[in-house]
């Protein structure tokens, strides 16, 4: 049985977190239904309405330390963006790569 070098078991989200501290812009709220936006608690709900409320790039559902634990505050109803990020995605790679340098 071969593994593939960045498998997803490569990758451990919850000791990790740089996908949610990437970028202000990127946890942006697309094809949700407006159903699915009204569960979001609003305190994490950005000023504009168009996504998730961040301070310093980093989404404030995040909780935890980056690289060490973090867990989603709103992770069962967290918005399409990330739940289409996946462990070792380009996405991913680029956030590890910011927080972590790129041998992450």
């Amino acid at each position: 049985m071969s593994h593939s070098v960045s498998s997803s078991q490569d990758f451990d989200c919850q000791s990790c977190g740089a996908c949610c501290a990437y970028s202000a812009d990127w946890p942006r709220f697309s094809l949700e239904t407006d159903e699915e936006l009204d569960r979001i608690p609003a305190e994490y709900v950005a000023a504009d309405l168009g996504g998730m409320r961040c301070e310093n790039d980093r989404c404030t559902a995040l909780d935890g330390t980056l690289g060490r634990f973090v867990a989603c505050k709103i992770y069962a109803v967290r918005p399409i963006v990330c739940r289409t990020c996946m462990p070792g995605d380009d996405e991913c790679l680029m956030a590890r790569a910011r927080h972590f340098g790129a041998a992450a």
